[in-house]
C-alpha cells in the first residue's frame, strides 16, 4: 500500500459538526490525508452560539498527545481552540520536540462574539506558540490582538502579516480579509514575499467553521509536502467553494460545505494567487 500522509488537529469540539475538530477531520478527509485529533475543550455550541465550555484537565490532554505521538507520527499539526495557558505550554513543549510543519488557527472569539480564550492565554500564544509555527492564520480581529494595531485595508494586513513573521517569529502568516470591506483578500507573508489570494464574496450567513476549515486544508497540504504558498492557495479555493455552495442547515450561522468543490465539479486548485516581492 502507498503510505498516506497524516495530520493531527489539537482543538475544541463542535457537536453540530461545523467547526473545531469535527471540521478539521472533514477537511483532512476531503484532502486525502489521514486525520487524527486531540481534544482540548468540549464545547456545547451550535449554529446559534456557544452555551458552555468544559476544558479538559491538563493531565488528560497530555495523555491524549502521548497516545497519538508515541504511535503515529503526523506529517503536520494544527491547533485551534486552546483556552488555557497551561494547555499552550504543554502543546508548545510537545510540538518543539517534533520536526513537522505546525499551523496555528488562533481561535480567540466565536462568531457569536463569545470569548473562547482566557486573556492571559493570548500572550502565551503570541510568545510561545507563534514562534514555532510554519503558518499562522488569523482573521482581522485575531491579527489585531496579536500585533496590537487596527487593520482596515490591504496595507494594514501586509503590515500585520510581516510583524507576525519578523517580530513574533512565525515562518509565515496569512491575514484573512473576511472582516474587511470589498473582495475577500487574504495576505500571506513568508519572510521574503507577499502573496495575495482574492475571491468574490458570497452573500450568506452560513460561514460557521470557515477558519477551522481553511487552516485544516493548509495543514493537510503541508502534510503532503506542498509549499506554504501552494497550501494556502488550495485552502483559499477550497473554502471559497465551501462557502459558495452552502448547505443552508441550522437555525443560525450554519456550517460551510466541505464537499462544495465537488458540487462545483472540479477539485480545489491553485487559483487566485499572485506574488509581489521586496516589501
Amino acid at each position: 500500500m502507498t503510505a498516506i500522509a497524516s495530520a493531527l488537529t489539537i482543538a475544541g469540539t463542535d457537536p453540530t459538526g461545523g467547526a473545531g475538530i469535527q471540521a478539521d477531520l472533514k477537511s483532512f478527509q476531503e484532502r486525502e490525508v489521514y486525520g487524527m485529533s486531540v481534544v482540548t475543550s468540549v464545547v456545547a455550541q451550535n449554529t446559534l452560539g456557544v452555551e458552555d465550555v468544559y476544558h479538559l484537565p491538563i493531565s488528560f490532554l497530555e495523555k491524549q498527545l502521548h497516545a497519538v505521538l508515541n504511535d503515529i507520527e503526523p506529517q503536520a499539526v494544527k491547533t485551534g481552540m486552546i483556552a488555557k495557558k497551561e494547555m499552550m505550554e504543554l502543546i508548545a513543549s510537545e510540538i518543539s520536540r517534533h520536526s513537522v510543519p505546525y499551523v496555528i488557527d488562533p481561535v480567540m472569539v466565536a462568531k457569536s462574539g463569545h470569548s473562547l480564550m482566557e486573556d492571559e492565554s493570548k500572550k502565551v500564544i503570541r510568545d510561545q506558540l507563534v514562534p514555532l509555527a510554519a503558518v499562522v492564520t488569523p482573521n482581522v480581529p485575531e491579527a489585531e490582538i496579536l500585533v496590537g494595531f487596527e487593520i482596515h485595508n490591504k496595507q494594514d494586513s501586509e503590515r500585520a502579516a510581516k510583524r507576525i513573521v519578523s517580530e513574533l517569529g512565525a515562518t509565515a502568516a496569512v491575514v484573512k480579509g473576511g472582516h474587511l470591506e470589498g473582495e475577500a483578500l487574504d495576505v500571506l507573508y513568508d519572510g521574503s514575499d507577499y502573496y495575495y489570494f482574492a475571491s468574490s464574496r458570497t452573500e450568506t450567513k452560513h460561514t460557521h467553521g470557515t477558519g477551522c476549515t481553511f487552516s485544516a486544508v493548509i495543514t493537510a497540504e503541508l502534510a503532503k509536502g506542498r509549499s506554504i504558498a501552494d497550501a494556502v492557495a488550495t485552502a483559499k479555493a477550497f473554502i471559497t467553494d465551501a462557502i459558495s455552495y452552502s448547505l443552508e442547515i441550522g437555525k443560525g450561522n450554519g456550517p460551510t460545505n466541505h464537499w462544495g468543490y465537488r458540487i462545483k465539479g472540479v477539485p480545489a486548485h491553485l487559483g487566485g494567487m499572485n506574488r509581489e516581492r521586496n516589501y
